[in-house]
């Protein structure tokens, strides 16, 4: 396989391409590293500084003899939704599109592409299944959902196989504090500093929290597994914010109080995603759980020496 890694340089990404590495596979990287971090690169990638929406990158997919692509390129930034969807849309839809064009084009043969838990919107029931209504209730949602029909087209007429993963909050080592989802890494850069971190809402708001090297594996599997299958890749425990804070207080042994805020519009209240259906296709369940892997980022976060 000769592996495509779009983000490849961001949170996830430079996980996954490690993980990657690891197993002995050839990768390549785009990423226009507005997220990511060239040091988080491992040596043996060869990373294109570029962005997908530009014709470049159709000589890269077909100079390099891309097999299979891991899309992670994304504008995940919610407030910058709210103020300007036009532009974010054209990062997330048009560079999708783009990427799909580049795709089918070269004969690559399987495209594993980055969704989000936000495309269901407010759910209904929970845990939310995969077979949930789909209501998006922020534009990143929304431009996720349409990325994913797109994904699904390419597929019936041209054969680009796919598998779709929806998240929900992803955390660990790397993760940018202000990034979309980053409340771990916000938390834990007050927390550090000895600062209050702010919790929007009564503490009660819930969430799935899923730790970054689990979906790592799922994303690993999806090479072998799950063709043309949309699959939910989750703890699917519901953690509410005044837990997350009393667990890292916890591990980091102190004893911070959090400053209360009202809650952002597009907030979910309470929100878990069912991962019956990857455990099953995929034959991956997750590996950490809350603790194991808060511990696992607490230890970098307190670590790393350009720490700011």
């Amino acid at each position: 396989m000769k592996i495509l890694v779009t983000g490849g340089a961001g949170f996830i990404g430079s996980a996954l391409v490690d993980r990657l590495i690891e197993l002995g596979h050839s990768i390549v990287v785009i990423d226009n590293l507005t997220w990511g971090k060239v040091k988080h690169l491992h040596s043996k990638v060869k990373l294109y500084k570029a962005d997908i929406k530009r014709r470049v990158l159709q000589e890269i997919i077909s100079n390099e003899k891309i097999t299979h692509v891991f899309h992670l390129a994304a504008q995940t930034d919610l407030q910058e939704f709210g103020t300007d969807p036009l532009t974010e849309a054209k990062n997330n839809v048009i560079g999708t599109l783009n990427l799909l064009e580049c795709c089918w084009r070269s004969d690559v043969q399987k495209i594993i592409f980055s969704s989000t838990a936000a495309v269901y919107g407010n759910p209904e029931t929970l845990p939310v299944g995969e077979d949930h209504l789909i209501q998006p209730q922020s534009f990143y949602g929304l431009s996720k959902y349409v990325c994913e029909n797109y994904i699904h087209l390419y597929q019936k007429l041209y054969r680009l196989d796919y598998t779709i993963f929806r998240y929900p909050i992803v955390y660990g080592p790397r993760q940018d504090e202000n990034s979309n989802g980053g409340v771990v890494a916000n938390f834990l850069t007050k927390m550090i500093r000895n600062h209050s971190p702010v919790i929007f809402g009564d503490g009660t708001q819930s969430r799935d929290f899923v730790y970054v090297q689990d979906v790592v594996e799922a994303n690993i599997q999806a090479l072998y597994y799950g063709n043309n299958q949309i699959l939910n890749i989750s703890s699917n425990v519901e953690v509410t914010d005044q837990r997350l804070l009393e667990e890292l207080n916890q591990i980091l042994g102190m004893n911070i109080l959090p400053l209360y805020e009202p809650g952002a519009r597009e907030e979910i209240e309470c929100f878990c995603l069912d991962n019956a259906r990857a455990r099953t296709i995929l034959n991956w369940s997750p590996r950490y759980d809350l603790k194991s892997g808060l511990i696992e980022t607490v230890n970098y976060y307190s670590n790393i020496l350009d720490y700011k």
